[in-house]
């Protein structure tokens, strides 16, 4: 082993730790020399200026000091001045010599000696010269020199000074006090504050020099006394001039002319620096005082930029709720403001409530004037209009951790646009993910439709009764805008049981009891509950959940319990009740059992679940009525435990699933339930789904190019049994796989599972691909919706329903409304080629709904649009909602979703029930959203209330609302003429008219084409025909007129299909699927939210359901587990529901 101590030399002494331990005495063998470093030089003049200068706080001292001797030499000018006699002396002797008692000429010499030895030599800072050619050192000159010298010369002691004239030095010496203020408190007090502080100081200089200048000169003169004085200026300066008070001599009258010329120069200079600066804080706005912060509750709001659709949602969404009307809202916003917000804001309403700051929340300054540590919520909003969203993400990312950096305790609302930065902000309280919710809302819009009116309906507040749009539909002629209008005032609210009039009779009973009973009795549509000790949310826990007191119950009704009157009605109650009362074998309460209501014999075949067997939940049969069949079954108080089992949605009584077909089999069509193994973005819920075995390689995604695997190149070639869902989107994003994974759900029937056709512009990456390939029939295909070939090839003509994604590159334009210019027209040339396709279409702004469908001489069109505005101009924050592409969920913006955010801060869980609602959450017991179909073996349930019977003594669902549609019978297209066809019917004379009136009416019914693109041929051919028919009376030319209309438009169509079937012949296709004749755009369509019982159901009306979750019946046991799973789950969870 070497030995180091040989090797490394020892320390020197003075390095060795002994040294340092012995103090001094090891610094006496050392040569180092201790050197001090000092900031400044190390004079006596400069240590003076340190402290009286440079400091911060001695500066401020004696600078308050300063200002106090200047006032107090003005003030003793004036004691002079009223102990004074003006008589005294003769010509101008007055004007020279004042009377100065000894005390009073004692107190002015100590002021001036302390200013001049004190102030004087640190004021000489710089340029000598300079500094002594400055006015406020000659000013000091002329006013402490002459006392100086009246010390060792007495005669002059009575000599006239102008000490008036430090009133110019106590200004100059309060603004450097008021400078070293805002630098002693680490505080920037406003430009604003600070001009008009000098403003009015500079006015009070001038008028006080005027007074003692003009008494003065008029000791030789009028004799004037200072009030006089002040009476003569104040006139003067105010342009009065009476006349009665005027200078004698020429001096006063000469200082008279120099001070209006001096207030001519200096007062416009100081107003115009005072404008300019009132004008840049109109722009960037002023300061939200802390006085206000502490005594009033305000929001702030943050924005990229401020644009006034976006303004006025937030504003009518706030403050419709009756408790946030004493509430400001400050707005903090990096960009000025712009001439549209500021005419709003400048409105009286608005004026009062809304504050605008300029100022980016990266600042801690800006963060302060908001006040935000004081704020009640702080909204954060991401601009969606810019062309890189992830830049616009990552712009509000920055925005909450600052905000949360400076206001920890400030509960946040943070919008986000892109589901994989999601996971950066869950620190925050609120957090809305707009691709994640775009897209379930559109995926859930293809098999429950209309999903996006439903839910866009329920988040926005509609101020109950007070609702414009609610007032305006109940004067409205049309019977569907009554009942449209009514029901879409309802909205979600939540009560404590126990304290609930609705539902506190209902404690220790069934969830379904209640939420049945609650509406037969009070209208209310009990949806969900959250218990005590728990934050989740549970949607319909089914018949086994029993209700507690301390039980959070969640309803959909017009308004809140609070705000409701109940009006008991003895007389009906009594009426009712002996014709509900009930005497069977069951001894149920008798408020529990719905009669017959005189129906005569019901057909029990679908009463109950259909199941193969078990029992069912029918009534017995009476005694001596055998031959009148039992009503609906009632619904139970406490769940039976036999009756659920033959109902549980997990019981295998499908045969088709159980044992699939041959060609099932063949196809490897046998799917596995389970949790998607890969997700594309963090923070996605996890979902439980329908998934293949084994993952589908890469190539076979591809739809139109065949493979190695497969040979099929276009969608008719796979043979799928279930129509198509299209999604023509720019890029495969991550929100995209939203899309799919509501349309996998566990609990959608596999039968019923729609094949996925992904039409994208750009090629998918591999990321998405991976996370895509484990779903089953879910295809991509790179094309465009421009290109009628592509179209076509990825199955148009085999499509349910075709989803239009807005594309994010069109999303910001020069225009902001014409950034939907090309969506629009994209969709409405798919809308005259395949008439019979339904598509849901996302714009970018609300306000371009009425462009699509559009029909330029379309009176009933015209109509809504007049309604529109009616809505508009009375400040509706919904007044679109009568366009007939919104209430049939054709249309839908992402920007109307934004009153969910404003609405979770008076109802925390708007957010929560969304996304159970639209399958982005899945919570163990919590319910999901779908829908059933009213055939007419169902149409024996007549009413909604035997419906919402029928339902919650079966299956347990809860309906929740109707999607209605109807004929429309007041439509006028633009290829007909202005008359009514009940008009037409009194023209019939002859069996000719009538034959011609049935002629005309089976070539119109099969188009109502909007913009007839007229060719050549077709408007030839129209004007042969009128050549040949001879013009007879006004009748005739009518039907002549009609007649070549009808040409017009059937030469049309039948151009565009011949377009279409040739160019599917020249792709190789079959034009056998194409129905070019099947015209649905007669049809109105609407959504009934939670309607009245007595509502009658019509055939082919589809009613939303919230069913529970049939993993909530799964036994504990592992094995039954596993065969769910795999076997049994959702057999009887159909999106379509035969009674």
């Amino acid at each position: 082993m070497v030995d180091l101590d040989s090797e490394v030399p020892p320390l020197p002494p003075r390095y060795r730790f002994r040294d340092l331990l012995l103090g001094d005495q090891g610094w006496q063998s050392d040569d180092r020399v201790q050197v001090e470093f000092y900031m400044n030089e190390n004079t006596f003049k400069e240590r003076l200026k340190l402290f009286f200068i440079k400091n911060q706080r001695s500066s401020l001292r004696i600078r308050l000091f300063n200002f106090s001797l200047k006032l107090l030499s003005c003030f003793l000018y004036i004691i002079r001045v009223l102990l004074d006699d003006p008589t005294q002396g003769h010509g101008w002797s007055p004007i020279i010599w004042v009377n100065r008692s000894l005390p009073l000429w004692g107190l002015q010499v100590i002021t001036y000696c302390d200013m001049l030895f004190i102030f004087l030599p640190f004021s000489l800072k710089g340029n000598i010269w300079e500094q002594i050619l400055r006015i406020p050192f000659l000013l000091e000159i002329i006013n402490a020199v002459p006392f100086i010298i009246t010390i060792f010369w007495p005669v002059l002691r009575n000599l006239f000074i102008p000490v008036f004239l430090n009133c110019w030095l106590a200004k100059h010496a309060l603004e450097n006090m008021i400078n070293d203020l805002h630098r002693a408190i680490q505080r920037t007090q406003s430009a604003m504050f600070n001009q008009v502080l000098i403003l009015i100081s500079t006015l009070l200089c001038l008028i006080f020099t005027c007074i003692c200048g003009i008494q003065h000169l008029e000791r030789a003169g009028n004799k004037l006394t200072l009030f006089d004085s002040l009476y003569f200026c104040i006139v003067t300066f105010s342009t009065v001039g009476f006349g009665d008070v005027t200078p004698k001599i020429w001096p006063s009258k000469l200082l008279v002319v120099i001070m209006i010329c001096v207030a001519l120069v200096v007062l416009p200079i100081q107003f115009e620096q005072l404008a300019y600066l009132w004008m840049e804080r109109q722009k960037s706005g002023g300061n939200y005082s802390r006085h206000r912060a502490q005594t009033e509750k305000h929001v702030v709001l943050c924005v990229s930029s401020l644009k006034i659709d976006l303004l006025m949602d937030f504003l009518n969404e706030f403050y419709a709720h009756p408790r946030l009307q004493d509430y400001y809202v400050v707005i903090l916003c990096p960009t000025e403001m712009d001439a549209q917000v500021r005419r709003v804001l400048q409105i009286p309403m608005w004026s009062q409530r809304v504050i605008y700051l300029q100022g980016s929340a990266l600042k801690d300054q800006d963060l302060l004037r908001a006040k935000m540590d004081d704020a009640e919520a702080c909204f954060i909003l991401s601009s969606r209009c810019e062309v890189d969203r992830t830049a616009a993400d990552h712009q509000t990312i920055l925005r909450a951790w600052a905000v949360k950096d400076f206001a920890p305790n400030c509960p946040l609302y943070v919008q986000i646009l892109k589901p994989e930065n999601k996971f950066h902000i869950k620190f925050a309280d609120h957090v809305v993910c707009e691709e994640e919710f775009k897209y379930a809302m559109l995926a859930l819009n293809c098999i429950c439709p209309a999903t996006s009116t439903l839910i866009t309906l329920l988040v926005h507040t509609s101020r109950g009764q007070q609702c414009p749009c609610l007032k305006e539909s109940q004067q409205s002629s049309e019977q569907w805008q009554k009942m449209y209008g009514r029901c879409s005032g309802n909205e979600v609210f939540h009560i404590n049981l126990e304290e609930s009039t609705f539902f506190a009779e209902y404690e220790g009973k069934s969830f379904t009891y209640a939420s049945f009973h609650a509406h037969k009795k009070f209208g209310v549509c009990l949806i969900g509950v959250r218990k005590e000790d728990n934050k989740n949310i549970l949607l319909n826990p089914g018949p086994r959940y029993i209700m507690s007191s301390t039980d959070i119950c969640f309803y959909i009704n017009i308004t809140k319990e609070e705000n409701s009157a109940f009006k008991k009605q003895e007389k009906h109650r009594k009426r009712h009740e002996s014709k509900l009362s009930y005497h069977g074998a069951s001894r149920l309460p008798v408020h529990s059992i719905i009669a017959s209501m005189g129906t005569v014999a019901i057909d029990l075949q679908d009463t109950g679940c259909r199941t193969s067997s078990g029992p069912t939940l029918a009534l017995p049969s009476e005694g001596g009525k055998e031959g009148r069949r039992p009503s609906i079954a009632p619904v139970l108080e406490v769940a039976d435990s036999s009756s659920l089992q033959a109902c549980d949605l997990l019981s295998d009584q499908s045969e088709d699933e159980t044992t699939p077909s041959d060609d099932e089999v063949s196809a490897g069509f046998e799917y596995a339930k389970g949790y998607p193994p890969y997700s594309p973005y963090i923070g996605s819920s996890p979902t439980f789904c329908h998934l293949l075995h084994e993952k589908v390689p890469f190539c076979c995604l591809r739809l139109d190019k065949g493979c190695q695997h497969n040979y099929y190149e276009d969608a008719k070639a796979y043979g799928f049994k279930n129509k198509l869902i299209i999604v023509a989107a720019e890029t495969a994003g991550n929100g995209l796989y939203n899309f799919i994974v509501p349309l996998r759900a566990y609990y959608r029937p596999k039968k019923e599972l729609n094949p996925i056709v992904l039409l994208l512009d750009n090629p998918p990456d591999m990321h998405f691909l991976d996370a895509i390939c484990w779903f089953p029939m879910v295809y991509y295909m790179v094309g465009s919706i421009d290109n009628l070939d592509d179209l076509l090839r990825c199955g148009v003509t085999f499509a349910a329903n075709m989803v239009v994604v807005d594309k994010e590159s069109t999303m910001s334009a020069e225009e902001d409304y014409m950034a939907d210019a090309k969506t629009i027209v994209n969709v409405q040339t798919l809308f005259r080629l395949f008439s019979s396709l339904s598509i849901i279409t996302e714009l970018t702004h609300p306000a371009n709904m009425r462009f699509m469908q559009f029909r330029a001489k379309d009176c009933y069109s015209l109509a809504l649009s007049k309604l529109e505005k009616k809505e508009r101009e009375k400040g509706s924050n919904l007044a679109f909602m009568f366009r007939l592409p919104f209430a049939a969920g054709r249309v839908f913006s992402i920007s109307m979703l934004d009153t969910l955010l404003y609405q979770s801060f008076v109802k925390d869980y708007m957010i929560s029930i969304t996304r159970l609602l639209l399958g982005l959450d899945t919570t163990p017991g919590s319910g999901f959203l779908c829908s059933m179909k009213i055939t007419e073996e169902d149409l024996w349930i007549r009413t909604y209330a035997r419906l919402y019977q029928k339902l919650c003594s079966s299956t347990g669902d809860i309906p929740i609302g109707v999607y209605r549609t109807e004929s429309q019978k007041l439509t006028t297209s633009e290829s007909q003429i202005s008359i009514s066809v009940e008009e037409w019917e009194d023209t019939k004379d002859t069996r000719d008219q009538v034959n011609y009136r049935n002629n005309h009416r089976n070539s119109t019914s099969s188009d109502q084409s909007d913009h007839p693109l007229l060719r050549r041929k077709s408007m030839q051919w129209a004007r042969r025909l009128s050549r040949r028919v001879p013009r007879h009376s006004g009748k005739t030319a009518e039907r002549i007129s009609q007649q070549r209309m009808n040409l017009y438009r059937r030469s049309e169509r039948q151009e565009l299909a011949e377009l279409v079937k040739n160019r599917m012949k020249h792709l190789g296709l079959s034009p056998a699927g194409y129905d070019e004749m099947n015209d649905h755009q007669n049809n109105l369509s609407y959504i009934l939210i939670n309607p009245s019982p007595d509502t009658r159901l019509e055939l082919n009306d589809i009613v939303y359901l919230i069913r529970p979750d049939p993993l909530a019946y799964v036994p504990n046991t592992a094995s039954s587990r596993k065969d769910s799973f795999c076997n049994t789950v959702g057999q009887d969870t159909r999106e379509e529901t035969q009674l």
